[in-house]
């Protein structure tokens, strides 16, 4: 890690009231324990695989005023790992009790299973090595003496409906070697060797060991000291704000220039927004990426079955990381902690989980007049992010809040892309070669945006708008004109909709009783960038359980609880929930409380660039606002400070011809 300029914001923060959408605590989490304790609920072998806020309804919060009281809940999803037998609980904090509780019916159609735990993780291994098949497959394969250092990696099984494994607490073990302690074992898979396994009894379902493909022998270390001394040739790029951050933290609120936000967290879904306005109106009741899915392409029988949900099964928040300085955010920066309960409910801390911070953009806006006069401002964004690591993949999820009142949405994905094994220089249909015999399947990774618009209140239309050409004639007697279409979605079936980027499809969001000064409806466009949606044929098990993924719109009226477009319990299920459930009493939405999901992401075809490990690839949308503002918010935008040779211009060495003078 390079040393770079980074300052941490040095302001204390004020201590405000406690407010109804602040992020659970780490003394809430132990005092919902505790309820769950005096309860009965918490015996020698339940573990919580979910704890997350049980967030106050619309109701609620608009009955609230501050300094009330908060009745502060939890939701949570115990888990028996002695019989495998799961049930939903919603604990008061407050009032210390138990609200509800409630058995998951996981044991019969369409399943589902509660999210992993990490001491899951490492009981999988430990029941993978054991087995005497796994073992005599290993010794087959002449691989006996890499045992102690193998590594076998638990995955989501996915539903493929045998016999043997539904209604089961499943996880799958591939496995890869390691040829010392600190060497990387994604490059080192043992193609064709699946361990099985229950995790309720602890025990090997079956181990299936197929083909005897030669594990690839080159390293796949991207650590300095195996890739090298580091170049030498970049100059350090300094980042200073002498007079501190435009933007300030008060308990959960958030402040900048014409934005307000309240900033918070949770196990599943990571960085949740709440209460997003603009010059103190409303544009978002809640915002999130509360799910996604990367199903793999490959019919190997190590890798048809894969389709991980990272939130629903891995819960992101959980895995989110520390951040760093001057590694994950560069500037005057601000962190906030978060927090999450262990697999036995006790509270854990992930200090710097969310970063916040500002950034120049380049050109907010530029003209130079007929007589030479050139006025330019500069553009800043504020951002508001955190990354989860999924075993080998990495995700950056990164909010970005703009002066002229945008909202722009980023997911990275980078880490290490998963490789099974193969003949080298044999092309293969559905893997590319990376190194050597490392072969990695084709894949995508689909995220999805849950947007609780509110563009000036919760009363909001949706209209598709799509650009049109009209055919010449008396309506375009030279060829050369065209217009744009607007069609309204009123139902929840209407907006099922996908992409068009050959019209610039946007949907515009429009509130139902505020108009601007040309008296047209405020409103924000939901701006898709190019997305190719779910590859899998309709008929089969991953599109029944990422039916979100097939369409790049979703909206729904908004009903507490409906939070999770592939369900509540994706792992192992059989299909049909979420979205496909939400949408299926075809609700209006016209003048109603609106939530979009939008489908985003990426369709990765892995290249040798992508090894050892994968540079940053992105993905995200946009929305802007349309007509919810008379003019450009950002008018009154001051100029940079290194105008005209301020602070030295900041470029080489001064003079004129680095100024933006007149």
């Amino acid at each position: 890690m390079s040393r770079q300029s980074v300052t941490i914001a040095k302001s204390a923060p004020r201590q405000p009231q406690p407010h109804p959408l602040d992020p659970l605590t780490g003394a809430e989490i132990a005092a919902a324990r505790t309820v769950l304790e005096a309860a009965g609920l918490m015996g020698d072998t339940v573990r919580v695989p979910m704890l997350l806020p049980d967030e106050p309804t619309k109701d609620e919060l608009a009955a609230w005023s501050p300094g009330a009281p908060v009745d502060r809940r939890i939701d949570a999803t115990l888990l028996d790992t002695a019989t495998g037998v799961a049930t939903e609980v919603i604990v008061s904090i407050t009032r210390g009790e138990v609200v509800s509780a409630a058995r998951v019916p996981n044991d019969a159609p369409p399943y589902g299973q509660p999210q992993y735990l990490f001491e899951e993780y490492e009981r999988a291994e430990a029941i993978a090595k054991a087995s005497p098949e796994w073992q005599a497959a290993m010794a087959r394969r002449g691989l006996a003496e890499h045992i102690d250092l193998a590594f076998c990696s638990p995955l989501a099984p996915g539903y493929t409906g045998r016999a043997d494994e539904v209604g089961r607490r499943v996880i799958r073990s591939l496995t890869f070697l390691r040829y010392d302690e600190d060497d990387s074992p994604w490059a080192h898979p043992v193609e064709g060797l699946i361990v099985h396994i229950d995790l309720t009894a602890n025990s090997v379902i079956r181990v299936e060991d197929v083909g005897d493909v030669p594990v690839p022998a080159g390293h796949g270390n991207y650590y300095p000291e195996v890739q090298g001394e580091a170049r030498t040739t970049l100059k350090p790029i300094e980042i200073t704000q002498p007079d501190g951050p435009s933007f300030e933290v008060s308990g959960s609120l958030v402040e900048w220039e014409n934005w307000a936000m309240r900033v918070s967290f949770n196990a599943r879904e990571g960085l949740v927004l709440h209460d997003v306005s603009f010059d103190g109106r409303s544009v978002l009741s809640r915002a999130s990426v509360p799910e996604m899915v990367v199903p793999y392409g490959d019919t190997a029988p190590g890798r048809f079955w894969i389709s991980y949900f990272d939130a629903g099964e891995y819960l992101l928040g959980k895995n989110a990381n520390h951040l760093e300085l001057g590694c994950d955010c560069l500037g005057v920066i601000r962190y906030l902690d978060g927090y999450v309960a262990d697999d036995h409910g006790h509270p854990v801390r992930i200090p710097n989980v969310i970063c916040m911070h500002e950034e120049d953009y380049g050109i907010l806006w530029k003209h130079t007049n007929l007589e030479g006069r050139s006025d330019v401002r500069r553009s800043r964004r504020f951002v508001v992010s955190y990354f989860s690591t999924i075993g080998n993949y990495d995700y950056g999820f990164y909010w970005h809040f703009y002066l002229d009142g945008s909202i722009e949405v980023v997911a990275k994905a980078t880490g290490i892309v998963f490789a099974g094994a193969g003949e080298p220089g044999v092309r293969q249909k559905h893997a590319t070669e990376l190194a050597p015999g490392v072969f990695a399947p084709v894949h995508q990774h689909l995220f999805s945006a849950r947007l609780d618009v509110a563009i000036d209140g919760e009363d909001n239309r949706l209209v598709e708008v799509d650009a049109q050409r009209i055919p010449m004639g008396p309506d375009n007697p030279f060829g050369n004109a065209f217009t744009w279409s607007e069609t309204p979605l009123t139902t929840e079936k209407q907006a099922q909709r996908e992409a068009d980027s050959s019209v610039a499809r946007v949907w515009e969001v429009q509130s139902a009783s505020r108009t601007n000064h040309v008296g047209r409806p405020t409103a924000y466009h939901l701006i898709p960038e190019p997305t190719a949606l779910l590859m899998a044929d309709p008929a089969s098990s991953v599109f029944a359980r990422a039916t979100f993924a097939s369409k790049h719109l979703w909206a729904t009226q908004h009903e507490k609880g409906q939070i999770w477009p592939a369900g509540r319990y994706p792992n192992a299920h059989q299909g049909g929930s979420g979205l496909p459930e939400y949408t299926a009493g075809d609700r209006s939405l016209d003048g109603e409380d609106i939530v979009l999901w939008h489908t985003f992401g990426l369709t990765h075809f892995p290249r040798p660039e992508d090894w050892p490990i994968m540079p940053v690839d992105y993905a995200g949308f946009w929305l802007k606002p349309y007509g919810f503002l008379d003019q450009n918010p950002a008018m009154d935008v001051p100029e940079s400070s290194q105008a005209h040779g301020g602070a030295d211009a900041g470029c080489c060495g001064g003079g004129a011809s680095c100024t933006c003078g007149h």
